[in-house]
């Protein structure tokens, strides 16, 4: 998989920005503000339908437009799509398939599969519960783009039934919720649990690659005990599980069980990686987690396009090379960087240098 042509209009700083991009990787280099890493956000965005730096769509905007547009011609088993996508900050995204509108923006999930590393990555280490979550759901969607709508689905529940629940709702208005609630959170949880089973091994080596001492491991912390990889298991589990927190959640106002609550365990050796790792380890825990998911993907035949936002200047060379040899086996990379001697030497790219507004290929 590549993107052989990049359209933005009204993105963040590019008003009008066209580029053609070479077989092989690409480098854009550009001071910090030049607007380098905006093009990296929108491949994200087009892969997510998120962003990796905002919650909402109105900062991708540019200021004064009413909208922002992404296109991109993406190249994949000898075939080509060309999808358009369509930001606003209030009304919901629109996008187009080949020239045909789609009934939703999530239909073009799954055209376009990257795994990213940016510097933000030492939060899926340092960070709060959300951020491994939300690494988990990501993967899972770039997986199986179809559970982007169970992901969805089951934000939804969580939000209106602590509404429910805040505002002392009866009983007979929870129920309803309650039960969708342990629907699509048993979904969720299962594939979470199926997910870390596999990409484990894949962190494991890759951790080791890195030349640590301490063994690295995952799994899937639970705020339910005895949940599984099936999901109709898991509506038994979390049916009975809800009795036993009904009362506490009454008089608390959240909902107290489901995937919102659960977390993905990080492991070095005897201790969490979580207020033990070194800054040199939660790096390599973060590049281990990251490659590991490139190379899952790579198992099941994936071949997604590997970006690198701003990250070499935070490694040393060890971990630099620890990248740079996933270049060798990504169809595309695109890279970003600051300065040109955060590149390693034998990093073979074409450059493009960057400020703000524009792009000139070298």
């Amino acid at each position: 998989m590549r993107v052989a042509r990049l359209s933005l209009t009204n993105f963040r700083s590019y008003q009008n920005l066209e580029i053609e991009f070479p077989p092989g990787h690409a480098t854009f280099i550009g001071n910090n503000g030049s607007g380098k890493t905006n093009i990296a956000e929108s491949l994200i965005y087009l892969a997510y339908l998120s962003s990796h730096r905002v919650s909402g769509n109105q900062p991708l905007i540019a200021l004064g437009a009413d909208q922002a547009i992404i296109r991109a011609e993406i190249e994949s088993d000898n075939r080509t799509l060309f999808v358009d996508l369509e930001l606003n900050a209030v009304k919901a995204n629109r996008a187009r398939i080949n020239g045909n509108p789609t009934k939703s923006q999530r239909e073009i999930l799954g055209a376009l599969q990257v795994i990213y590393f940016s510097p933000e990555d030492l939060d899926l280490v340092r960070g709060e519960p959300t951020h491994r979550r939300d690494f988990l759901d990501k993967l899972l969607i770039t997986q199986s783009p179809r559970l982007a709508g169970v992901i969805s689905d089951y934000e939804r529940v969580v939000k209106q039934r602590n509404t429910l629940l805040k505002t002392r709702a009866p009983e007979s208005a929870l129920i309803p919720w309650t039960e969708q609630l342990i629907h699509y959170g048993a979904q969720l949880s299962a594939e979470r649990i199926k997910l870390v089973d596999e990409l484990g091994p894949f962190v494991q080596s890759q951790y080791a690659n890195l030349n640590e001492v301490k063994p690295a491991s995952i799994s899937y912390k639970s705020s339910t005990e005895n949940l599984s990889a099936d999901a109709n298991e898991n509506i038994s589990v979390l049916t009975e599980r809800q009795k036993e927190v009904e009362r506490q959640e009454n008089e608390r106002g959240v909902s107290l069980i489901g995937p919102h609550r659960d977390d993905l365990h990080l492991q070095l050796g005897d201790f969490p990686a979580k207020g033990y790792a070194s800054h040199g380890e939660s790096w390599s825990m973060a590049i281990s987690l990251r490659l590991g998911s490139y190379h899952l993907l790579k198992s099941d035949g994936a071949t997604p396009v590997l970006i690198l936002d701003d990250i070499f200047a935070e490694l040393d060379t060890v971990r630099r090379a620890q990248l740079t040899s996933a270049t060798h086996i990504a169809e595309q990379t695109i890279i970003t960087a600051a300065v040109e001697s955060d590149l390693p030497e034998e990093l073979q790219s074409t450059k493009f240098y960057v400020t703000p507004g524009k792009v000139q290929r070298a």
